[in-house]
Formats: structure tokens, C-alpha cells, sequence
């Protein structure tokens, strides 16, 4: 799949995102055309959340050895919302990656409900799920793998809570002390192994 140019210019970079976000809440708005005081109170808790993450987010040896090996400019294009709480604690640590890349990867992001046509193209078991990653050949345009919306075990955790009836905001509250405990180390884990991933599939073509 090739990822339109006029789709890419659209896409801004993590700080206009993290302003667009904080400019809406001081207006007593969210991002997407919902508006209500539930993700308004989400959007407050997860600019605290990204704050967090911003300041405390360190990728592994393994994350660090894979970005040297990047030899082909990647852009990784993100859809997100301000008020979903897995974007809250994951995307922070996209921009960490990119940070730590030698400009060999540049982070866009997009958001999900300005651009369903996009996000319908990489549902996750049917849903439009947040966030998802979207891994591009700078040169080619041409999607070369994708990650979300949250790591395998966060989603083991949320799966067995379903399965023990335990009520959705008990088991939100579980996902985000879940997030704070494992300090982004499976997400790094699952990015590095998809990143090798996208390397490989560049060096084939």
C-alpha cells in the first residue's frame, strides 16, 4: 500500500500534536468532533500521562542497535486521539524513538476521526482502534509494517480481566498502573522487533 503525498502533508509533527491537544483542553475541547466532560476529563489525565512519559522514557540496547541499522529514511505516521488513553502512554515513547534516531525516522501524526478513510485501512479485529503506527518508506511511500493499539500483554491483561467480569473503569485502572509498572519495556520490545521488521522488508525490495 502507498500512503498518499497529499495524506502525508496533512500530518503534523509530535509537538503540534501535544499543542493542538493542550490548545482544545484550555478551550474546554477534545480532539474529534465528540464533545462531552467524559473525554474532556481523559484528555486532563492523559496530558498529565504524556508529560510523564516525555520526561521519563529511555529506549533499550536492542531499540538503540536497530535504529543504527536504519539505512532508508522512514516516516512513522500515527492516528491518534488526545483523549484515548493508550495514546496517552505510547506515543511519548514513538517520539523518544524518533528523537533517538539521527533524523532517520520522521514521526506525523494524524487524527483517527479526520481521517477514517486512512484509519479503516488498518482496523484491528474489525476496529478502529488508537494508536496505530504506520511504518513508511520515506522514498517509496509504501507501507512497509504496522504496530497497535497497545502491547500483547496490556492486552493479555484487559482480555483476562473481560473474561473475570471486572467493570470497565476498574479495568482501565488496571491497564494504567499496568503502563506506569512496565515503564514502555514491552512496547520497546514489540516496536524493536517490528522495526527490524521494516528494515528487512526495505533491503528485500
Amino acid at each position: 500500500m502507498i500512503i498518499s503525498e497529499s495524506t502525508l502533508k496533512k500530518a503534523i509533527d509530535y509537538k503540534a500534536y501535544r499543542e493542538t491537544i493542550d490548545t482544545l483542553f484550555k478551550e474546554g475541547k477534545v480532539t474529534g468532533p465528540e464533545q462531552n466532560q467524559d473525554l474532556l476529563d481523559y484528555t486532563k489525565l492523559n496530558i498529565s500521562r504524556m508529560n510523564r512519559v516525555d520526561k521519563t522514557s529511555l529506549i533499550s540496547d536492542d531499540m538503540r542497535e536497530t535504529l543504527s541499522k536504519i539505512k532508508s529514511p522512514l516516516i512513522w505516521l500515527v492516528l491518534a486521539e488526545g483523549w484515548c488513553g493508550d495514546a496517552a502512554q505510547i506515543v511519548p515513547y514513538f517520539n523518544t524513538i524518533a528523537s533517538s534516531s539521527n533524523n532517520k525516522i520522521d514521526l506525523k501524526f494524524l487524527f483517527r476521526d479526520e481521517n477514517l478513510d486512512l484509519m479503516d485501512q488498518f482496523l484491528t479485529n474489525g476496529a478502529r482502534s488508537i494508536p496505530k503506527l504506520i511504518i513508511v518508506d520515506a522514498a517509496s511511500k509504501q507501507v512497509i509494517g504496522q504496530w497497535g493499539p497497545r502491547p500483547f500483554e496490556a492486552q493479555d491483561l484487559i482480555n483476562k480481566l473481560k473474561e473475570q467480569g471486572i467493570e470497565m473503569d476498574n479495568i482501565k485502572e488496571k491497564l494504567h498502573r499496568w503502563y506506569a509498572d512496565n515503564k514502555s519495556a514491552a512496547l520497546d520490545k514489540e516496536l524493536t522487533d517490528v522495526l527490524k521488521e521494516a528494515i528487512s522488508e526495505i533491503i528485500k525490495a
